[in-house]
């Protein structure tokens, strides 16, 4: 045999033998998840906003990780109308019916080990979002012509119901996140998870781009909390807030998670940009705001800011930091991952979560930072410094 020869099978061989851990790796990179429908939800009248069954997509744990569970919300705005909540039941943000039956599982979700170490071999679910009020309202509109179900709040019991039996019920740890809408659930469900739970089990909740703010606009009008007040009396969330918040007597404030924040007992985790993109688009320069565009330029790239719209965001990131300095300084079992990347959700996405180039605050990754502090390995309360002194922010809107 010559030595071209010899050459050949050998590559032929190292293929052959590396080729199901290369397949397995591209597999794990993109772990497709199918959809399981509530079957029972019906029993307890929980409706997505068009009528059609809630679900959920369950990745199961392996191994050490078989009792641990880790619970996602699914993110996607909110209707605060019956108009724009009808418009929604028709699309994949209200109905399961027009929702992708396979989910693909990434970032916090991921089941590869070197992309997501701390959670990997958990048993992962992805609570799809079809109700318009972060899974906390219970109404229904019927007007004989249009029918609405505003039942976040029992979709919410029926997936947990479904899940315990599944072995939720017998979890030794627990974590309950969400990013965006599905991050403000967190907020208005941490302490009911617990309450589900074994007493002896680590429960602990983390909320990514979920910190809503009850900020004026440019224009100073508080347009937010006017959005949620309409929000929270069209969906009847009232009942379903935090009942020492509601003592203040303005349910809707109840639905900002910085006054409810203060009441939650289970451990927590905020993840959030200080410029968030969401909350810099439409609470700090929501359309009706800036009715002659002077914003847009800045809107599509910070880099395109003048003087005083830099300044105005450097307010919004102070008015952030302020409002959270009692978290940060009073809780012990707390922890923080606030960095000045112009962004919104950052735990789903792989480039954000734990990558070569992702996002780090005091040379740490996300992913480092909220291991750090559910596993208490050390504190873990990280703060950036101001926009644009991050270089590790690759996605500034450049």
């Amino acid at each position: 045999m010559n030595a071209n020869a010899a050459f050949s099978i050998l590559v032929v061989v190292v293929l052959l033998t590396c080729a199901p851990r290369c397949i397995s790796s591209q597999q794990q990179q993109q772990r497709r998840v199918n959809m399981t429908l509530v079957r029972n939800a019906s029993l307890i009248g929980a409706y997505c906003l068009d009528g059609s069954l809630p679900a959920y997509h369950l990745d199961r744990g392996v191994g050490a990780g078989s009792r641990n569970w880790l619970l996602q919300f699914e993110g996607g705005g909110w209707c605060n109308d019956v108009k724009s909540c009808l418009d929604r039941a028709a699309t994949r943000r209200g109905s399961t019916l027009h929702m992708s039956k396979v989910e693909v599982f990434s970032g916090i979700l991921s089941n590869n080990a070197s992309l997501n170490p701390d959670f990997y071999n958990w048993n992962r679910v992805k609570l799809r979002y079809c109700d318009g009020a972060s899974f906390a309202g219970d109404a229904v509109f019927d007007n004989g012509t249009s029918l609405l179900y505003f039942r976040g709040q029992r979709i919410w019991k029926a997936i947990i119901l479904d899940l315990l039996p599944k072995g939720l019920g017998q979890a030794r740890k627990a974590l309950l996140s969400g990013c965006s809408a599905g991050g403000l659930a967190t907020f208005v469900h941490c302490d009911d998870f617990t309450s589900y739970l074994p007493a002896n089990a680590s429960v602990k909740c983390l909320s990514d781009a979920g910190l809503f703010l009850d900020a004026r606009d440019i224009a100073m009008n508080h347009s937010m909390r006017y959005f949620y007040k309409s929000l929270v009396s069209l969906q009847g969330v009232e009942k379903n807030l935090n009942k020492n918040c509601m003592s203040s007597g303005y349910p809707e404030l109840c639905f900002f998670p910085q006054y409810v924040l203060p009441y939650i007992k289970t451990p927590y985790f905020i993840l959030n940009t200080a410029y968030d993109v969401y909350q810099f688009h439409h609470i700090l320069v929501p359309p009706a705001a800036d009715p002659h565009g002077h914003w847009y330029h800045c809107k599509l790239s910070p880099k395109a800011c003048n003087t005083v719209q830099i300044a105005t965001l450097q307010g919004f990131r102070r008015y952030m930091l302020e409002t959270l300095r009692p978290f940060y300084t009073n809780s012990t079992g707390g922890g923080m991952f606030i960095n000045s990347c112009f962004a919104h959700c950052q735990s789903e996405s792989q480039d954000t979560w734990l990558a070569l180039d992702s996002p780090r605050v005091h040379n740490k990754t996300i992913a480092q930072a909220v291991g750090d502090w559910y596993f208490s390995r050390r504190i873990s309360k990280e703060i950036d410094c101001a926009y644009p002194c991050d270089s590790s922010c690759h996605n500034q809107l450049s």
